[in-house]
């Protein structure tokens, strides 16, 4: 990955946007990317927190290959410190005398797992980048899928250099206030936007936010944040979670009716909305004719309504990736 050197053997890491200045022997914002001697090191550098096959609409992902199982890898440290982390123990927390599954073997375990990809998730996994670059090669190699959940805050350069070896993602857009990134993350809203653009330009996009009661729930943020992402395609589908204390967070939790109200609302700019962590509502139809397309109870789903990627019942061509 690129850096520049500054004086006195500091480096700057190209990766994010935070721009780290890093000197020597200290490690980056992140705490995954260290200056060693003037060079960039990389410590946890397949170091993983978590080996699973999961649903793939826990990432969520709804509009993905449904009704599949994913095998799924996790990491250690993150570039945003979000108070309300549901995984801050691995996100906020790092450990290195942990198994080392190197990139070829991760690619092993999933085809003995005879699952259809590998999603790179839990904590964030582009601080990662030269990992998941790596493995992501190998398993398109191998006729794998490639899954990214993230929080989207990486530079162009580098997200242009692993978009080919990516299939799909669902990128964390935490809120639609750059003070908010700024006081609650330690980031900026901008190059998630960006992050946004891009990728919906190659591959299979979703998006979520965590609803947090008086943070990021008004009705002027949300609508906003969905005419966003319709300027990007109307088609991406929006996943609306409910946030439940965690971490450093003791607010209430976000009631039922606040995400079913906040979904109405995004469903004027956008196809397909979603509550999260909340019962119901999680069953696809078409935007056209109404149709049920996919039916979810929990993760269990079952395709009913489609077609060729498109609408059984009215042909309407229904945005994402099948089969």
């Amino acid at each position: 990955m690129s850096y520049s050197a500054s004086h006195n053997s500091d480096l700057i890491c190209g990766l994010c946007p935070h721009a780290c200045r890093i000197a020597s022997g200290n490690l980056g914002t992140c705490r995954v990317r260290e200056n060693k001697g003037g060079s960039l090191s990389l410590p946890l550098y397949g170091k993983l927190s978590a080996l699973a096959v999961d649903p793939i609409e826990k990432k969520p992902l709804y509009h993905f290959f449904p009704g599949n199982a994913i095998f799924s890898v996790g990491f250690y440290g993150c570039n945003f410190h979000c108070p309300f982390c549901q995984n801050y123990t691995i996100s906020q927390e790092i450990r290195k005398n942990v198994r080392t599954v190197l990139p070829a073997e991760c690619v092993d375990l999933a085809l003995q797992h005879k699952s259809f990809g590998i999603a790179y998730t839990y904590s964030e996994p582009l601080v990662h980048f030269e990992y998941v670059l790596d493995t992501a090669r190998i398993a398109r190699e191998k006729g794998l899928r490639n899954v990214l959940v993230t929080n989207g805050y990486l530079n162009q350069k580098p997200l242009k250099e692993l978009l080919p070896y990516i299939d799909a993602a669902n990128v964390d857009l935490k809120s639609f206030s750059d003070s908010f990134y700024r006081d609650e993350l330690g980031g900026s809203l901008k190059p998630v936007m960006r992050f946004i653009e891009t990728a919906a330009e190659s591959i299979h996009l979703e998006v979520t936010t965590l609803v947090i009661p008086g943070k990021n729930d008004s009705d002027d943020e949300i609508s906003s944040l969905a005419r966003f992402l319709s300027s990007v395609n109307r088609g991406i589908p929006y996943h609306l979670s409910a946030y439940y204390p965690t971490y450093k967070y003791t607010l209430q939790a976000t009631k039922a009716e606040t995400i079913f109200h906040l979904a109405e609302l995004s469903s004027e700019f956008l196809d397909y909305v979603y509550p999260g962590n909340i019962p119901g509502g999680s069953d696809t139809r078409c935007p056209a004719c109404g149709a049920e397309l996919i039916s979810r109870r929990g993760y269990y789903t079952r395709v009913t309504g489609l077609k060729k990627g498109g609408c059984s019942s009215c042909g309407e061509e229904i945005y994402g990736m099948f089969a």
